[in-house]
């Protein structure tokens, strides 16, 4: 074969292949995601959230600052809390007790108002929606088949499945395999312009219920079915059902393409101490300052250990103990909010309090003790006895010989 006619085969080959390329997934816009993704720092990740819809707040003040001491809370523990914070790059460090913000501490130039990206914590926000949509009964009850939401799956095997195993992560859809080749599903899910399309072909792998699998799919089929029973948009339900009536101010969710599907598994950008409201209405079992944000009840159920994971409820840890920590919480309802990446809501609903820890994107800490500050903030109360101390525990655990 002449050399002339070989590069010319080559030559056109190659381009075939880009022309394919350039067309995966909605072409350009998701080879830009894709090339940002690998080149940006992880502190400025945000910046691949792009386009985004508004999650219109209520722009209303927070709750009232006091000191420590009127919530019977020791200062000096909030300290030494504030800095093993500060100490392990925490962007921001915040106390709530009985609806008042006690303790501030923010680091790295941010304020409450920094606006930055918790990774995960926006999955407990499409939980909380769910239980006010059952209270507005457009969604029917937490063992509704997702069959009766999604017309695309009934009399699919995976209409089976329910809100409640969405809720625990235990849908029994395969996830895809995480590399970070731009032809992998993962990829077509994270960075595709058909984000619904793409979950919406996840074959079914287990039992629904049966075992916990983390994964972007179920928090995401959880919005879509949201979308179907309202009629609303996610980012507009959300907005009117739970930010404003906490009064946040106006955030983001990420679109994959103008007026596509939102991302409600991840990537929304929020005011960072509006988390804090957040945590205040889980401690107050769906309360906000007095106002019935969510039924009674709903809060308790997100808290109750799953069939598919004794250690998670719906979107929290409610295990006594979490990978990494040193001891075990100091209170037994304790419960938490994993943000990412070591951002957490620690709440504890016996002592009224919320604490928040935002941690720098990308600071891996491989000292970072996940119990350390929840625990001396729980220990910080003037009222707090600890679990062997409590009425009906065994005595001989704190007095010797007896």
């Amino acid at each position: 074969m002449p050399r002339g006619t070989l590069k010319l085969l080559i030559g056109s080959a190659v381009l075939a292949v880009l022309v394919a390329l350039l067309a995966h997934e909605g072409g350009p816009l998701f080879w830009k995601r894709y090339a940002a993704s690998q080149v940006l720092p992880a502190t400025a990740i945000e910046r691949l959230y792009q386009p985004r819809e508004l999650v219109a707040g209520g722009n209303e003040p927070p709750a009232p600052r006091v000191a420590p001491e009127q919530e019977s809370l020791d200062p000096q523990s909030l300290e030494m809390a504030a800095a093993y914070a500060q100490a392990h790059r925490s962007r921001a460090f915040i106390v709530s007790r009985h609806d008042h913000i006690v303790f501030e501490r923010y680091g790295q130039g941010a304020t409450f108002d920094t606006v930055t990206d918790a990774p995960l914590f926006p999955r407990v926000l499409a939980a909380l929606a769910v239980g006010i949509a059952i209270s507005h009964r457009v969604v029917g009850w937490p063992d509704e088949p997702l069959g009766t939401l999604l017309p695309e799956w009934r009399g699919d095997p995976r209409g089976a499945i329910t809100v409640r195993n969405l809720l625990q992560m235990s849908s029994g859809l395969r996830p895809p395999e995480p590399t970070a080749v731009p032809w992998g599903e993962f990829a077509r899910q994270r960075f595709g312009t058909d984000f619904t399309a793409a979950l919406m072909s996840e074959p079914l792998k287990g039992t629904p219920g049966a075992t916990r699998v983390e994964q972007a799919a179920d928090p995401q089929l959880l919005a879509l079915a949201l979308e179907r029973a309202t009629g609303q948009r996610y980012a507009a339900y959300l907005s009117s059902a739970l930010w404003r009536r906490l009064g946040a101010a106006d955030a983001w969710v990420w679109l994959d393409r103008p007026g596509g599907t939102a991302h409600a598994d991840c990537c929304m950008l929020v005011h960072q101490g509006d988390w804090i409201r957040v945590g205040q209405l889980l401690v107050r079992d769906g309360n906000y300052r007095g106002s019935e944000v969510i039924r009674p009840g709903w809060v308790s159920l997100m808290r109750t250990p799953a069939k598919s994971d004794s250690d998670y409820g719906a979107y929290v840890r409610v295990g006594a103990r979490i990978a990494g920590g040193a001891e075990p919480y100091a209170a037994k309802d304790l419960y938490v909010v994993d943000g990412g990446g070591g951002s957490r809501l620690w709440l504890v609903p016996s002592l009224g309090l919320a604490v928040l820890r935002i941690a720098t994107p990308g600071a891996k800490d491989p000292s970072w003790d996940d119990t350390r500050i929840p625990n001396l903030v729980v220990r910080a109360a003037r009222d707090y006895l600890p679990p062997a101390a409590q009425p009906g525990a065994d005595v001989s655990a704190i007095v010797p010989g007896h």
